[in-house]
């Protein structure tokens, strides 16, 4: 355990969380929703500190970042808890559930990620699975080592933070892919039990700063409908057009037993998106994920699976166009 950053104490006994929008406010020995932070002997400590749930060496664009050091693989670590509660969690033994974890220092997994760069071409270190907001303290102390050797930072993140330290994790931040869960607020509060704005004004925060790519996970009658889709890469093209959309099919897990999305929602989805953005790519439904040239339609990636083979990745081979691939 650890003492933990933003928060202070309140008249009556509260101890205030200022990490995520949630506001928690506990008394002695309570937990934050987030199940990590909690109150205790006066102060707010972060109980999953160097507490590693998950780890794998993973292929970049199994994140997915399609436009960020394609083909390279990248040591991949999450621990436990989460700012939100998606009723459609993938990974809910992690997010909302106690797991069994090891433990590990900054200073031990820095040197995992540099062995592996020896050993495999690992470009750095993803934080994933969980919400890495919630392990604040370690990215900040764990960030820094990562980068003195020469690696990359990613973050695979719903981005549900307070906008001060979702600033100082972007100043370590190389890369990151936001989960941008729908675009409606009613939907954030009804299904993920938190709230859009936030996430929206830390995405905007990040554009220009770091590569960005943004990720939706598309469930059928709840966020899915044609002028939602329309609405949010609307938003998205006037940060910026080139920003890669991952458009993901959902399946049944945690909570949520709606059936499938179609294949045909999916394809309908991708084909509104990409009237205003450059590159829309459909996850969960196989079939091809190729990068090409916007403007001439060259093939600049090919995928197949995990297996990537890149033909250009600065400029388009044949019409020139510079394309903002890492």
């Amino acid at each position: 355990m650890q003492e933990a950053s933003y928060y202070q104490a309140e008249t009556d006994s509260k101890m205030a969380c200022l990490l995520c929008p949630q506001g928690c406010k506990l008394l002695p020995g309570k937990t934050g929703f987030c199940k990590v932070r909690q109150h205790l002997d006066g102060k707010l400590i972060t109980s999953n500190y160097g507490m590693v749930s998950s780890i794998s060496l993973d292929p970049i664009e199994k994140k997915p970042l399609y436009h960020f050091y394609p083909g390279r693989t990248i040591l991949s670590v999450g621990t436990i808890g989460c700012t939100l509660g998606c009723e459609f969690c993938q990974n809910w033994q992690i997010s909302r559930e106690e797991a069994p974890c090891r433990m590990v220092s900054p200073k031990e997994l820095a040197e995992w990620a540099n062995e592996t760069h020896q050993s495999d071409g690992n470009i750095g270190l993803a934080y994933t699975y969980s919400e890495p907001g919630v392990w604040f303290e370690f990215l900040m102390d764990t960030m820094p080592l990562i980068h003195e050797r020469g690696l990359k930072n990613v973050l695979v993140t719903n981005a549900f933070l307070n906008p001060e330290p979702w600033r100082k994790l972007l100043e370590w931040t190389d890369a990151a892919n936001i989960d941008l869960k729908g675009f409606d607020e009613g939907y954030y509060r009804k299904l993920c039990h938190g709230k859009l704005e936030p996430v929206l004004d830390n995405i905007k925060a990040a554009v220009g700063k770091i590569h960005l790519e943004l990720t939706t996970l598309i469930i059928p009658g709840e966020n899915d409908r044609p002028e939602e889709i329309q609405a949010m890469a609307e938003w998205i093209a006037k940060l910026d057009p080139e920003i890669p959309l991952h458009l993901s099919r959902y399946f049944p897990n945690y909570k949520l037993s709606i059936p499938p999305t179609p294949e045909d929602t999916m394809n309908r989805a991708a084909e509104i998106a990409r009237e205003y953005l450059k590159f829309v790519y459909l996850g969960n439904v196989g079939g091809v994920s190729d990068t090409c040239c916007p403007d001439c339609g060259a093939l600049l990636i090919a995928r197949e699976g995990y297996k990537t083979r890149v033909v250009a990745d600065k400029h388009c081979p044949q019409c020139g166009r510079e394309v903002k691939i890492v």
